[in-house]
């Protein structure tokens, strides 16, 4: 019964640990697009209405070229904690990059591609 008890303890601390780093790593994200002067960046907690992922952080580029630099960015800092992206999506002006860190999926738009898409809206359920 104790090894159980141990066990369990240990689950509980690795979910907690999980969790910070999820919100270590949403706030390394953050500060990267803030470095670069991304426009209006929104946390989206998604807890509870995702598997896939725990927070999806959207913010604006004035530009497709500061839009590839803000996601660039936000993966040079990802890199260097040690967080590998499993994917990101982007194609030739789209306007719109997509970084998936697990714990936290970025999309980094322009105004007019976020407010075609309006994915805060998509999520505010």
């Amino acid at each position: 019964m104790l090894g159980h008890t141990v066990s369990s303890l240990n689950d509980k601390k690795s979910a907690g640990n999980l969790m910070m780093k999820a919100e270590n790593l949403n706030k390394l994200v953050i500060a990267a697009l803030e470095d670069l002067k991304a426009v209006d960046i929104i946390v989206l907690d998604v807890r509870g209405r995702s598997t896939i992922t725990d927070y999806m952080v959207i913010a604006s580029g004035t530009s497709d070229r500061h839009v590839k630099a803000l996601a660039d960015k936000v993966v040079e800092k990802a890199k260097e904690a040690g967080v590998r992206p499993l994917g990101i999506e982007d194609s030739k002006e789209s306007g719109w990059v997509l970084v998936d860190l697990v714990d936290v999926v970025v999309h980094v738009m322009r105004p007019d591609v976020r407010s075609f898409y309006n994915l805060e809206k998509l999520w505010a359920v």
